[in-house]
């Protein structure tokens, strides 16, 4: 189907097909990976891959701007309408250790909003895939966010003990509780019905939920920080204290309740 967005949606699922083989190529590999701070690793194949994105498609479009994980912050993208936005590996601690937990996550962000987005995981083969206003898409298959809009027996992607220690289980009885290393990997399985919300009670950068936060909101879904604000891409500071994920019937029971939580600072 032609759209508005057809020619860099098209270019976003060649780039990261691309970006995939690289990934397997190290994955199955013998990665090197170092910490670029204390509990924040990278690996060789961050960048190879980061620099692979960028070369395709800034060649594609040399007017829009560029924000990646491994890319040092250009502030020229302050002025771009349209900006990509890149995370090479999401859950890059999985794919160190040979879990197929991670993801290549890239979006195409116009004034603020993802407009195309695309989310890669080439170990299991998953892609996830949507544009504004075309819907979101698992290999082909259209996705629709889960319609619970009670918390008793929610499947969450969320830490338990967060639960445990706000005194939270109380108030949704029967909630299962899982993980998953990749934040865009977890919003995305959201938007395929496989959970129903997905909670990050920590700060989150733009990279990583611009693609996933397409694809949940183009099955029926919303992303939110946990006090219920929209989230805004492409900002001088791209980073978001908290981000909320679920189908839009079962957000509001999760604002209520984390009315009274403050995320960290």
């Amino acid at each position: 189907m032609t759209h508005q967005y057809s020619e860099e949606q098209d270019c976003l699922l060649d780039a990261v097909g691309q970006a995939g083989e690289i990934a397997l190529k190290y994955y199955y590999g013998d990665v090197k990976s170092w910490d670029k701070k204390p509990g924040d690793p990278v690996s060789e194949a961050d960048l190879a891959i980061d620099t692979f994105l960028k070369e395709k498609l800034i060649a594609a479009h040399s007017d829009y701007g560029w924000l990646s994980e491994e890319t040092a912050d250009n502030p020229a993208r302050l002025n771009k309408q349209r900006v990509w936005i890149v995370d090479p590996i999401d859950g890059t601690r999985s794919f160190i250790a040979g879990k197929p937990e991670f993801t290549i996550s890239a979006a195409l962000v116009e004034m603020g909003k993802p407009v195309c987005a695309v989310l890669l995981n080439p170990v299991t083969e998953e892609l996830f895939e949507a544009v504004i206003g075309q819907g979101s898409y698992l290999n082909g298959e259209k996705l629709v966010c889960s319609e619970k809009a009670d918390l008793s027996a929610s499947r969450l992607l969320a830490s338990r003990k967060a639960f445990e220690w706000h005194n939270w289980l109380e108030d949704m009885p029967d909630a299962t509780f899982d993980h998953l290393n990749s934040i865009a990997y977890r919003i995305a399985v959201v938007a395929s019905k496989q959970y129903d919300a997905s909670l990050s009670l920590s700060a989150k950068s733009d990279w990583d939920i611009a693609a996933a936060d397409l694809i949940l909101s183009e099955a029926g879904g919303i992303s939110t920080t946990s006090t219920n604000e929209p989230i805004v891409y492409n900002l001088k500071n791209p980073v978001h204290k908290t981000v909320i994920s679920s189908g839009t019937a079962l957000h509001p029971a999760l604002m209520e309740l984390l009315k009274d939580f403050s995320p960290p600072t």
